[in-house]
């Protein structure tokens, strides 16, 4: 059984019917101009991608944009639309966005760069000597070839008194730039690197190269025990500030003719240079690739059902955020998500 929504959600349906309205115009409008592969969801597409996010319990909000445009929001509990959650492990995504953005303003040199060389002090002097093989790229394609801090080895890294020394000593079970690990203690390399690289802390440095451009909201979110902000986990983002997120990356990194992200940058995440264990798709920086209703499709996920879709030959770009609190409902819930992105797409039989 479904939750219903509540009256902020019914009130959201009831703009995002509009929006719907315009959107459909818009996008009739305009079919004729654009080739067959930048055509647009179909009004049965909204109507049943509804119906199946409604079946979705966990589900909190979804915003839908197409050429840059918001063209349909709809919020069942949760903050909603405009107020931030907590979007989990999505946060890398957000995290890779930032280190291209501070590669564009010079404050590192690129993601061929030794960790170790931003990190500095903060390396402890147990770290074995491969460490200093790891690349700011290998963290971001969670290639480090350390031991995972995350799953069942989670809760010991997070108890632990230094984050960035606990990540740094586990021992290499891979070589770097090996087989894809998933670790959330790679991605706090990175705000580590991040937050010694440029004197800022990593929210400063958000909020100064993507929250200002971008004109989205930056909250604080938690941070390790020497004041790192967590990088890779529980940063606090609205649909649609995640929205702006993914038309920043559709628009090749320029946002109101403004570059924010390096030229290329798009292009390098969105390789595959890994592959993930559990679903087969593949991961560049910060980005899965993957390929639903014949189109290619890039997207980042977080725990509970929080994720990002990027679909650039169809011009969309979808956020949605769902409850973030235990049990997680797996990948069985992502698989979910990724129907609803069929249904947008065109696909007759989904499931």
């Amino acid at each position: 059984m479904h939750r219903p929504p509540t009256q902020r959600g019914i009130r959201e349906r009831t703009l995002s019917c509009v929006s719907i309205m315009l959107a459909l115009a818009m996008i009739c409008h305009a079919s004729n101009a654009m080739a067959s592969n930048q055509k647009g969801p179909l009004e049965t597409d909204f109507q049943r991608f509804e119906s199946a996010a409604e079946a979705l319990d966990r589900l909190h909000a979804l915003v839908v944009a197409k050429d840059g445009e918001i063209v349909y929001e709809l919020a069942f509990a949760g903050p909603g639309v405009d107020q931030p959650a907590n979007i989990k492990s999505l946060s890398k995504t957000v995290l890779a966005a930032l280190v291209g953005a501070a590669i564009e303003a010079g404050i590192i040199d690129g993601v061929d760069q030794s960790a170790t060389s931003l990190l500095g002090p903060l390396v402890p002097a147990t770290a074995e000597p491969q460490v200093n093989e790891i690349t700011m790229g290998h963290l971001l394609s969670l290639q480090a070839g350390l031991e995972r801090t995350s799953g069942d080895n989670y809760g010991a890294w997070v108890a632990s008194p230094n984050w960035v020394e606990y990540a740094l000593t586990r021992p290499f079970v891979d070589v770097p730039g090996g087989r894809m690990l998933y670790s959330t203690g790679s991605s706090h390399l990175v705000s580590a690197a991040l937050t010694q690289a440029s004197g800022e802390t990593t929210l400063e440095l958000a909020r100064r190269l993507l929250g200002k451009p971008l004109d989205i909201a930056i909250p604080p979110w938690p941070r390790d025990p020497q004041g790192i902000y967590f990088g890779g986990n529980d940063m606090q983002l609205s649909p649609r500030a995640l929205v702006q997120i993914g038309e920043l990356y559709r628009q090749d990194g320029i946002i109101n003719g403004n570059r924010i992200l390096p030229e290329g940058w798009v292009e390098a995440s969105w390789t595959a240079r890994g592959r993930s264990p559990w679903t087969g798709d593949g991961y560049g920086y910060g980005w899965f690739v993957t390929t639903l209703a014949g189109e290619r499709v890039y997207y980042g996920r977080g725990y509970g059902g929080q994720a990002l879709f990027v679909v650039p030959e169809r011009g969309l770009t979808v956020a949605i955020t769902s409850d973030p609190t235990p049990p997680s409902p797996g990948g069985q819930f992502q698989g979910r998500l990724n129907r609803l992105i069929e249904i947008l797409l065109g696909k007759d039989e989904v499931k």
